[in-house]
């Protein structure tokens, strides 16, 4: 396991966890350390940092050091900001961020992950997504449930290998006609939010598995109605707004487009 750490701690350790290694000058992280008597590798060999679930509300800057890390998970303190610096861990794979209270944006240096495929920002502030967010072409799973997003960009195409988006518990009143373009797409969660209609050109995405409308104020009162799960004794709500539920409604609003030009 050489070259390979894991840190987990409390806030009495996070305390000596920030001072006592990262706050450190360049000089001495670039110096050879010994090992100490417990075998643990120099703290820049670090690949998975695990904070949650204390009261941190300052990243150092120092954390652009520490570029073999692939996981860092910060939910649940009080961040309000992110350093630019951390645009610099090169290896980051995953970086968790939920339930920070007053974050709302993220540097623009955070592009520069080119391996991160995973980002959960829910349960925060954010009014938009993050430019810096959308340019990240390797990401494949991301969390903005819980925030104040109010649209979507425009240019979401960009994130081609999303296979999975969380957008529950939003302000969402339409969606992009180019969210279409995510053939990636598999998973899709938009309950909570203030949709009046559905894009027909979500009928193409023939990757999506799964997609929920559920809770939003809809134009159109569509009733699914699936006889064989009724059947089945099986929970007849599942689709209820799902897949079967947006294909029918996007059937419906085309038919009476047809009938109101005739």
């Amino acid at each position: 396991m050489s070259g390979f750490a894991v840190c987990r701690g409390s806030v009495g350790s996070i305390k000596a966890l920030w001072e006592g290694r990262i706050l450190k000058n360049q000089e001495e992280v670039q110096r050879p350390k010994p090992q100490d008597q417990d075998g643990l590798n120099r703290f820049e060999h670090v690949v998975v940092l695990d904070l949650s679930r204390n009261a941190i509300n300052v990243i150092p800057r120092e954390i652009g050091e520490m570029r073999r890390l692939r996981e860092l998970l910060l939910s649940y303190n009080q961040l309000k900001d992110i350093p630019e610096e951390l645009g610099r861990c090169e290896n980051l794979e995953r970086l968790e961020l939920a339930m920070n209270g007053n974050l709302s944006d993220l540097p623009s240096e955070l592009s520069q992950l080119k391996k991160l495929c995973y980002l959960d920002l829910s349960m925060n502030r954010f009014l938009s997504l993050p430019e810096c967010v959308v340019g990240l072409a390797g990401l494949q799973w991301l969390d903005m449930g819980g925030n104040h997003l109010q649209g979507l960009p425009a240019d979401i195409h960009r994130m081609g290998n999303l296979h999975t988006l969380w957008l529950q518990r939003n302000e969402l009143k339409e969606l992009p006609e180019n969210l279409s373009l995510l053939q990636s797409l598999e998973t899709l969660v938009l309950s909570n939010n203030r949709l009046r209609d559905i894009p027909a050109q979500m009928e193409g995405m023939a990757n999506l598995r799964f997609v929920n409308f559920r809770d939003n104020p809809l134009t159109l009162d569509v009733v699914l109605f699936n006889k064989t799960q009724q059947e089945e004794g099986e929970d007849e709500d599942r689709e209820m707004f799902g897949r079967e539920f947006m294909h029918m409604y996007i059937q419906e609003a085309r038919r009476r487009d047809m009938m109101s030009s005739t």
